[in-house]
């Protein structure tokens, strides 16, 4: 079995992991930690295969994500370009202080002359617990103020847009163009900061995260060259001739609306990348799906998120660092227990979510049972090297962790809007952008791989500014968190003491830190088996051709 596995881990990426090592299949020896062009494996992609010269700030939060998202909007006007796409969006919705909401914001930008252009997922009707009526009011207040919204609903059966990205073009020196990317969508609940007492504006979430739901996420913001690939990410879709969708109970119900655009109005020109602004190449990693009639940017569809992973996990030595909201698949916690067996110094830490975000009788035992297999399957791989959390607030209410977050070795570091799922890897769109600073950071251990790639500032700074975060350390106490051996024992420690405080019935002074040991608890085995069906059709499908499928593949 172990065989096994480990062969289909090797063939992640449709080949071994180990030729992608070598220079006869297109290795560059100065960029180890990106993929080629051909790793991509999608010739019709128009995105760069990676840009120099970029400034990357980590926005943790969805507070200070959007107050600097406010910020931006407010600067376009007249003949400035506006993009944006999201999976879920509520026009209501706070940005600032000001009570500044998404759909004031963006319709203010259009209403001064910008160009202000949208994909949104079409998204199903309240009454299945989704958010399609709030889309079309977003849409609505949008097109009013002459801006434009597209509901594109070009996917898969079961499937969705997950990308959640904005980009500003401004047109002029004096302001630099501006792109955000990660896993915050312009929505209800978004909108915590670090003390994490949850967003007033909520969303309807299970009981035990109580009336205001406490919300962890991560997005990046970026200016540089790489503002223009994140641009062409738009453009590809939006250019993309197939209607929004050929549903009938669709586009009928649609045609109430309207000022829902069913086809998209043509983009001005790009214009030329803007100049370099900091250190970090940066590589967006894309997942598209096949699909009739296919993407014209991805015939095959594109599976580089699942191909820069494998190619980023052959390198690792030291530590794998990861928040996100849905580790929940098999074939991809193979390729990461493929990496731990393969390194015997090599530790991961995991930050998820302590409960799901439903709550429905069906649909929850299928998630449980994708989660618990892809957490044994790491536990089986290496027990003591794999340490896996949720976190709390202070008043004991679980948060609820909705970052797309990966530090590798203090080198390569992701924010995107992944989840380490197979319905991210292979069937829903989805973007992250894959971040290497070209700035070393200069703090023992420098080279904590041990393979001269040396650490670098803005994976390190940003494994750092998170975990700061949930033991409650000030920027400045990080001493004991620099080497990943030490980090590793310290985010023990903490969960350890919280966990022995709640046990002894919550009694003195509550130790620092929002660290608890994440449980899966047990399943029995008929709800197991009943549940593998729908996870397989509905919580984790998978959108691979089926011949990648049969052979393992991305």
């Amino acid at each position: 079995m172990i065989a096994r596995i480990s062969t289909a881990a090797r063939r992640l990426a449709g080949r071994s992991l180990e030729p992608l090592a070598e220079p006869s299949y297109g290795f560059d020896p100065r960029r180890p930690w990106l993929l080629t062009a051909r790793e991509r494996d999608n010739p019709q992609a128009a995105v760069s295969a990676w840009t120099t010269g970029n400034l990357v700030r980590p926005l943790i939060d969805g507070h200070d994500y959007f107050a600097r998202l406010a910020t931006t909007l407010a600067a376009a006007r007249d003949g400035d370009l506006v993009l944006f796409t999201d999976w879920r969006g509520d026009p209501e919705q706070v940005l600032d202080e000001n009570g500044t909401t998404i759909a004031g914001a963006l319709a203010g930008a259009a209403r001064r002359g910008a160009i202000v252009r949208g994909l949104m997922w079409r998204s199903h009707p309240e009454i299945m617990g989704f958010t399609h009526e709030k889309h079309c009011e977003l849409v609505e207040e949008i097109a009013g103020a002459g801006g434009e919204v597209v509901l594109d609903h070009r996917v898969l059966t079961t499937g969705s847009h997950h990308q959640k990205f904005v980009v500003i073009r401004y047109g002029r020196a004096e302001q630099a163009d501006v792109a955000f990317v990660g896993g915050i969508d312009l929505a209800r609940s978004r909108r915590d900061t670090s003390e994490h007492s949850g967003d007033p504006l909520a969303r309807e979430f299970p009981p035990e995260y109580g009336p205001t739901p406490p919300w962890h996420d991560v997005q990046v913001e970026i200016q540089g060259p790489g503002v223009a690939d994140v641009e062409m990410v738009f453009r590809e879709r939006w250019n993309d001739p197939a209607m929004p969708s050929r549903l009938p109970w669709h586009s009928l119900p649609d045609l109430l609306h309207p000022r829902l655009s069913f086809e998209a109005s043509p983009l001005p020109d790009q214009a030329p990348p803007p100049a370099p602004a900091g250190s970090c190449e940066i590589q967006l990693l894309r997942t598209y799906p096949r699909r009739r009639p296919a993407y014209p940017f991805a015939p095959r569809g594109e599976r580089s998120i699942a191909r820069g992973y494998a190619k980023a996990l052959h390198r690792a030595r030291s530590l794998i660092y990861i928040e996100d909201q849905y580790m929940w698949s098999l074939d991809v916690a193979r390729v990461f227990a493929h990496a731990l067996r393969e390194n015997p110094g090599l530790r991961m830490i995991v930050v998820v979510p302590r409960f799901l975000d439903e709550d429905g009788s069906i649909t929850i035992p299928s998630a449980l049972l994708g989660h618990a297999q892809a957490l044994q399957e790491l536990q089986d791989a290496a027990a003591d090297r794999v340490a896996i959390y949720d976190l709390e607030n202070h008043a004991g209410t679980p948060v609820y962790v909705h970052a797309k977050v990966c530090v590798i070795d203090d080198v390569w570091a992701t924010v995107g809007s992944d989840n380490f799922n197979r319905r991210s890897w292979t069937h829903d769109s989805e973007l992250t952008a894959a971040i290497i600073d070209e700035e070393a950071d200069g703090r023992e251990p420098i080279d904590p791989g041990g393979l001269g790639d040396k650490a670098r500032a803005f994976a390190r700074s940003l494994r750092l500014r998170l975990a700061a975060e949930h033991l409650d350390r000030s920027p400045s106490d990080i001493d004991d968190l620099l080497d990943p051996g030490s980090f590793f024992d310290t985010m023990r420690k903490h969960a350890q003491a919280l966990d022995a405080w709640h046990v002894g019935g919550r009694t003195g002074e509550r130790p620092a830190g929002r660290l608890r040991a994440h449980s899966l608890g047990g399943t029995p085995r008929w709800q197991r088996v009943l549940a593998a069906p729908v996870y397989r059709t509905v919580v984790d499908p998978d959108g691979r051709p089926s011949r990648m499928r049969l052979a393992r593949e991305f």
